[in-house]
């Protein structure tokens, strides 16, 4: 029976749906930051259009190009969102399976940002003094050692005598990889220190260990569920989180943002580049699906449409707008695919 239930379900999985099943809705996966956002455009493009309302899916920007590199086809997502940059290596991934396409639009900027109960203490951080909290490794004596710093007086006197106890994103995501990016793999911290060079001297197996992060029970892993760590966070008044800007925005009358080097995350520090966590947010659309795919080229349309004012309510979400310029490119960009 178990056998028969298996075969029944490995068949509706793959095989190609026909002609008269083809799926009528646009289909996006992805990244859990961008989520909100794309979920608001589906909603205003179901309000507007007589199309069906896009399914979106959060499951991490990892995952996303996973699945979007997957192939062409009804049974492969039409868009999938990122909080970076798509890698070379899911580049290759799609051309593999056909994909020979891909659009790129960024729709806006984001932030990550490291936030505790505002009913506790704000903390400002130094990039260190996140590196050397998170890192796997502490140097004691010129040598490199297992990070055993339980509290953050141990880290930066300046800091209180707290337990360190951060909850933050999964490998999968772009959230977590922004931050390995910004914080871990900082030359001044990390790939350029003396005991880490002479540790690693081969550069990719210093690339690793300056990205590992500690895994003994002070750093620990969410899924793409924000809200489980605003609950730890209220719960606990020591916790911190590792989260996006818009999620903060979004629970103001909960939790603070940390400064960075003296920075706030505002809206205005991270659209400008001051705050060293910003990051931009993206669509990655296949070309190849335009023509088949009922409503898609609408849907781009209604996405630019939506980025291209502040007053809109992608900005009321915490989404920070594009420049002008960047507004203009995103739309000559559009216009060239719709011609």
């Amino acid at each position: 029976m178990l056998r028969k239930f298996l075969l029944i379900f490995i068949f509706a999985v793959f095989v190609p749906l026909s002609n008269a099943d083809a799926r009528k809705h646009i289909r996006i996966v992805g990244s859990s930051t961008v989520f909100p956002f794309v979920s608001f455009i589906a909603e205003e493009f179901s309000r507007v259009f007589s199309f069906k309302t896009p399914v979106v899916e959060s499951i991490g920007s990892g995952s996303g190009f996973k699945m979007f590199c997957s192939g062409v086809g009804e049974g492969t997502p039409d868009i999938t969102t990122s909080s970076r940059p798509i890698k070379e290596v899911e580049r290759e991934l799609c051309k593999r399976n056909g994909i020979n396409d891909i659009i790129e639009i960024i729709i806006g900027y984001d932030g990550v940002v490291i936030a505790n109960s505002n009913q506790s203490h704000r903390f400002d951080f130094t990039k260190k003094d996140i590196f050397e909290t998170l890192s796997a490794y502490s140097i004691e004596n010129d040598k490199l050692i297992k990070n055993s710093k339980n509290f953050w007086s141990e880290v930066n006197q300046a800091l209180p005598k707290a337990e360190i106890e951060i909850y933050g994103p999964y490998q999968n995501t772009g959230t977590y990889e922004t931050l390995i990016k910004s914080v871990m793999l900082d030359q001044y911290s990390c790939m350029s220190s003396r005991i880490f060079k002479e540790t690693y001297p081969d550069q990719e197996e210093r690339k690793k260990a300056c990205s590992n992060i500690r895994d003994d029970g002070r750093y620990i892993e969410v899924g793409i569920n924000e809200n489980i760590i605003i609950q730890k966070l209220k719960s606990n008044k020591n916790a911190l989180g590792i989260f996006s800007f818009s999620f903060l925005m979004r629970n103001q009358d909960k939790i603070q943002g940390s400064t960075i080097a003296g920075i706030e995350p505002t809206y205005e520090n991270i659209s400008s580049g001051k705050y060293i966590l910003a990051r931009p947010l993206y669509l990655y659309i296949k070309k190849e699906h335009l023509d088949t795919i009922e409503g898609l080229m609408e849907f781009i349309k209604e996405v630019v449409e939506s980025i291209n004012t502040e007053s809109g309510y992608l900005f009321r979400l915490g989404l920070i707008p594009l420049s002008s310029e960047d507004i203009k490119n995103v739309s000559a960009k559009v216009r060239s695919i719709m011609n």
